[in-house]
């Protein structure tokens, strides 16, 4: 295992998801694809009635944003001297981004919202996670929480997440009340030691909470490393400061005017949710903005 301040500077150097410019301005023409119609019949003698018309060839292409690419998660970014990656503009398969991959846990029974705690967290579940001694928490202080959530595809997945025991009840309120109102999630998990030590592709979208790093640009511990933060949809919401844009390739979503799927705004369900337990929202910070991040102190 790798030392603490090892895995500290790696990830301040290598922390980072996604970014993107150029997106197209709600309100743009969208073109329509032509129909095909089948040739028409001989003429037949006259009933009084017109002649059915055939109906247009249904489409199975998947709509824009819905199918994630082939290279998702591949496509590694040049660092910056800051140690992020390069910011680049997003593509345009991620201008309207609304898939869902892969479930990380096994389907939770029922049809509504549903959430299983465990407290303390089971000792697999840290295992793979990034607690190592050193950690501004304790182990026995972590709960594992696994529940349902609503996904871009209207359909109803399972997640976990890893939070600091103290808030665990105050979380699963927070995520019903998301799932009621159809606020849509891509993916949700637990971050690993291999995840901070990844390098940077700039496309990430998981939605989490523990993870012993520091703050980026920092030494300090981020709220996440007591469990006490979490990121909701990182590519719809991505932080913001300066140049430093991450995910390194979610760019478009700065223009938060183009309100699409997934992204939190003020006084949305998001916002609301996490306002009443007391979390306040990156969203409204002056000198950066991290549109993803809730945290019990509001840092």
């Amino acid at each position: 295992m790798r030392s603490l301040p090892g895995l500290l500077l790696t990830a301040c150097l290598l922390a980072g998801c996604g970014t993107g410019q150029g997106a197209a301005p709600p309100g743009s023409p969208a073109s329509t694809p032509s129909e095909s119609v089948s040739p028409s019949a001989p003429s037949a003698p006259s009933t009084g009635t017109s002649p059915a018309t055939p109906s247009p060839s249904p489409s199975h292409e998947p709509s824009p944003g819905t199918s994630p690419p082939s290279w998702l998660g591949t496509r590694v970014l040049p660092l910056t001297a800051d140690g992020f990656g390069e910011v680049r503009p997003t593509p345009t398969v991620m201008r309207v981004r609304r898939w869902n991959t892969p479930d990380t846990v096994a389907p939770l029974p029922g049809t509504g919202f549903t959430a299983r705690v465990a407290s303390p967290a089971p000792a697999d579940v840290i295992a793979r996670s990034t607690w190592q001694r050193g950690c501004p928490v304790g182990k026995d202080d972590l709960a594992w929480i696994r529940m349902t959530y609503w996904g871009f595809d209207d359909a109803r997945h399972s997640g976990e997440m890893l939070v600091n025991r103290s808030v665990a009840d105050d979380v699963v309120g927070v995520f019903r009340r998301v799932y009621r109102a159809r606020f849509p999630i891509e993916s949700m998990g637990i971050t690993t030691r291999a995840d901070l030590d990844a390098p940077p592709t700039g496309d990430g979208n998981v939605t989490g909470s523990f993870a012993c790093r520091p703050v980026r640009g920092s030494m300090e511990f981020s709220q996440h490393a007591y469990g006490l933060a979490i990121d909701l949809d990182p590519f719809q919401n991505p932080y913001h400061r300066g140049d430093l844009v991450l995910p390194e390739l979610a760019s478009s979503y700065l223009a938060r005017g183009w309100v699409r799927p997934g992204m939190i705004t003020p006084g949305g369900p998001g916002v609301r949710a996490f306002a009443a337990i007391g979390w306040g929202w990156g969203g409204t910070w002056s000198s950066l903005q991290d549109f993803q991040h809730f945290s019990r102190n509001g840092r």
